[in-house]
């Protein structure tokens, strides 16, 4: 296994896609979470779901808490793997990513078709948030109040003890996360949200806007912060019309 495959899962490859969508996870969330979005878009789109260290099958790598220097090692993995026209796909902390990704692959002359940025506010928009200074029980109480872990892990307590600093460590990213002004990015942005979502309000997510010389576009769903879980059918459809546009090719 190289280096990039350490980082990279194609759970359906299809050497004949047109175009290859890379995703990139929630805080705590792992590859497999995009496996169904994989097989709904096979084998049109062929979807590259990126692991981060220190969870699941790489339990044992440290964790990264910083994500400039997650987008740096993600952004290698990326240039690595996509041999063709590609797009990228983030939730949650996943799209702050995303956008720091694509910044790094545009100044390597690789644009993106598209960033697709769910559940997040634009990068511009800082909230001081400490999450990630709670205690276990307090994060619990967290990861509770959002409805996107698996219930089963709450009923399991070595299962939950054994997540949780995988899920401390990316807040703490997320939460410490500062913009750095530069150059907006060339490529199209679809911003997603649910219209309920405590972590992210309709003007703050309508900010992503401002981080594009590209179209953009704001789509707003029923729910609050893992709406794509209760509209995955539309979210799919979204992303599966965007990138079949003849235009973006």
């Amino acid at each position: 296994m190289n280096d990039s495959d350490v980082w990279i899962r194609r759970y359906f490859p299809s050497a004949g896609a047109a175009v290859q969508l890379i995703c990139l996870p929630h805080a705590g969330g792992s590859a497999p979470f995009y496996r169904p979005v994989a097989q709904a878009l096979s084998p049109r789109v062929e979807v590259l779901a990126v692991q981060y260290p220190g969870r699941q099958d790489r339990r044992q790598e440290p964790l990264i808490d910083d994500l400039g220097t997650l987008a740096d090692q993600v952004c290698e993995a990326v240039l690595a793997s996509v041999d063709r026209p590609f797009a990228l796909f983030g939730h949650s902390m996943g799209a702050t990513l995303a956008f720091e990704v694509a910044s790094r692959l545009e100044r390597e002359r690789r644009v993106p078709l598209r960033v697709f940025a769910s559940g997040r506010r634009a990068p511009s928009r800082h909230r001081d948030e400490q999450v990630h200074l709670r205690d276990d029980d307090g994060l619990v109480q967290e990861l509770r109040g959002l409805s996107g872990t698996d219930q089963q892990v709450f009923g399991d307590e070595e299962l939950l003890r054994m997540v949780l600093p995988a899920i401390r460590n990316d807040y703490r990213a997320a939460e410490r996360y500062r913009y750095a002004p530069g150059p907006r990015l060339r490529c199209p942005v679809t911003a997603l949200v649910g219209d309920n979502d405590p972590k992210a309000t309709l003007e703050e997510v309508d900010a992503w806007r401002d981080h594009t010389d590209g179209p953009f576009e704001l789509k707003t769903y029923a729910g609050g912060h893992f709406y794509l879980l209760e509209h995955a059918a539309d979210v799919i459809r979204v992303i599966d019309e965007r990138l079949g546009e003849p235009a973006l090719r």
